[in-house]
């Protein structure tokens, strides 16, 4: 999933500091004892985008629609890596495969409500996920094109069924689910976002920002992308799960967009607001890391920050230029512009550190091995002229927001010393990531981030770079760069077969994906980061989840 937010440099005292904040534990400001009730206040730069639960594509609202919606097994809502576990959540149970894997049986929970007051059905599970494909969602073709019927979905979404795929018996209050082929992913995908089960007469369109109604502890009221999204207690809401979506303790969260990041930390200290989505800039770095350290945690991402590069586009449709830019970027210096080592790692791979699959690789440098050390100009421009497109011009799409924009003029130097005619342009950060998966914008180099939906090889290199993630034409296109190598698809495919029965054959299948991706240079890889949240004094019980980060619908205030 893609997120907003970028650090500058700052202060290696103040990086110090904040590393010694205790990551992941409540502030030690907030009183300890649970307090219920009222009003808790975030605040980011912008919105990010429709509030569709089953089309938005940012770590923005995943973090709102696990506390706004409910799958038929989820995450477990808890902090630390028991956060990757699988536990049932509109199911009774977590079932097992029959049929050699291409079977599941989920039993659903009786009395359910949705916030409208309709009570959940198997009908609505059908249908929730028939509009996953009418309404052509940004997984369709990677999470859900192993169900029986999607191949038909896929061709002509209006007229999805799924027949043979997904079976409901009212009788029964079951809901069965056929496989073309054994999936070890597949709770993994049941569980996100965007197979959240709706009313089944939800329209099979975007809702854009016309609230749908939600199973979870919280509801929308209303939303306004320019203003506010403000969430209420979702009054046909009744825990039977802690583990899947435990009740919240705060009566609504208000959350407001257009604010500088400086403004962000300032409303954070002020008691202004709790929680600030963005990351706090460079020149606050050291007050929060010395005067706020006990409000501030940091936690490792499985995630990176990108440049895609338009594979069906001059110049970068030659593999030549697109290594060219690869081998000329300093990564350091967008390291040190994030805030330093500390919170970020430079690499030149897909697959982060400690991600299955994931060995250490880097053709782009100078001494190419298992690590970046020093960008190589020298080879770049070699290749640039081999490839005969210098003077070529390249226009470069990023947010529009003071760091976004210097990232973007940093590449343009880039670009221009190679030989290219380089321009930046900057849009609003509530509508990049959807325009610039969009081929009808013609988009030729872009920003972007990828953080983890779950703990899988498959989530980078099959969601990012597979030919089924690329829809030409569409909104919802995560194969930014509209790379499609047969050869590496055929390996995706075996990898993820293989994991069914073998999960250590299969990661060393994506090792081999994920160098022979990075060879042939869609995109050009920055840094892994680590993410800074910035809490007020009177917000306790902080859990940050491996899978969704702040477990929200938990914090408490005063």
């Amino acid at each position: 999933m893609k997120q907003s937010g970028w650090l500058r440099r700052g202060a290696a005292v103040a990086v110090l500091a904040m590393a010694t904040a205790g990551a992941g534990l409540s502030p030690a400001l907030a009183d300890d004892a649970p307090h219920k009730g009222g009003v808790m206040r975030l605040v980011a730069r912008a919105a990010a985008g429709t509030i569709d639960p089953q089309i938005n594509y940012t770590l923005q609202y995943f973090q709102l629609n696990y506390v706004l919606y409910d799958t038929l097994v989820t995450f477990k809502k808890v902090g630390g890596t028991d956060g990757f576990t699988i536990v049932p959540d509109i199911a009774e149970g977590v079932p097992q495969p029959e049929d050699g894997g291409k079977t599941y049986t989920f039993k659903i929970r009786k009395g359910i409500k949705f916030s409208n007051g309709q009570e959940l059905t198997v009908k609505d599970v059908v249908a929730s996920y028939q509009r996953i494909f009418k309404i052509s969602g940004p997984t369709s073709g990677t999470f859900y094109n192993g169900i029986v019927g999607a191949d038909a979905c896929l061709k002509t979404p209006a007229t999805c069924t799924l027949a043979g795929g997904i079976v409901a018996d009212e009788a029964t209050g079951t809901v069965t689910f056929h496989l073309t082929q054994p999936d070890a992913e597949f709770f993994y995908k049941v569980a996100m976002p965007h197979a959240a089960i709706l009313p089944a007469d939800t329209p099979a369109k975007d809702a854009g920002t016309t609230p749908v109604p939600g199973t979870g502890a919280f509801s929308i009221a209303s939303y306004d992308p320019n203003k506010q999204l403000k969430l209420v207690r979702n009054p046909y809401f009744k825990e039977w799960s802690k583990d899947a979506q435990p009740e919240a303790y705060v009566d609504e969260i208000d959350y407001d967009f257009g604010l500088t990041d400086e403004a962000e930390v300032t409303a954070v200290q002020n008691g202004q607001a709790d929680w600030m989505f963005d990351q706090p800039p460079s020149d606050r770095l050291a007050e929060i890391g010395t005067k706020y350290a006990d409000q501030v945690h940091i936690n490792t991402l499985m995630a990176m920050w990108y440049a895609p590069m338009n594979t069906n586009m001059a110049p970068f449709n030659d593999v030549r230029v697109r290594q060219a830019v690869n081998y000329a970027i300093d990564r350091k210096a967008r390291v040190d512009l994030f805030g330093g080592p500390v919170l970020g790692s430079p690499t030149c791979q897909i697959l982060p550190p400690g991600f299955p699959g994931h060995e250490d690789y880097c053709p782009y440098t100078k001494n190419p091995g298992a690590k970046w050390a020093a960008p190589d100009l020298e080879k770049a421009k070699e290749l640039v002229k081999a490839s005969g497109t210098a003077g070529q011009k390249v226009s470069i799409v990023v947010e529009d927001t003071t760091v976004s924009r210097a990232i973007g003029v940093y590449l343009q130097s880039v670009l221009n010393s190679l030989g290219y005619d380089t321009s930046v342009k900057a849009i609003s950060p509530n509508i990049q990531f959807t325009y610039i998966q969009n081929t009808n914008n013609k988009v030729q180099m872009s920003v972007s981030q990828w953080y983890q939906d779950y703990p899988a090889a498959s989530d980078f290199l099959n969601i990012l770079f597979s030919c089924a993630a690329f829809h030409p034409g569409s909104d919802a296109s995560v194969n930014i760069s509209g790379f499609c190598d047969k050869d590496v698809d055929a390996k995706i495919q075996k990898a993820m077969a293989l994991a069914v029965t073998d999960q250590v054959g299969a990661n060393k299948i994506w090792a081999e994906v994920d160098k022979e991706v990075t060879d042939k240079a869609p995109v050009a890889v920055f840094f892994t980061p680590k993410h800074v949240d910035f809490v007020s004094k009177r917000l306790g019980n902080f859990q940050f989840n491996p899978q969704f980060q702040w477990i929200m619908s938990q914090g408490w205030v005063q």
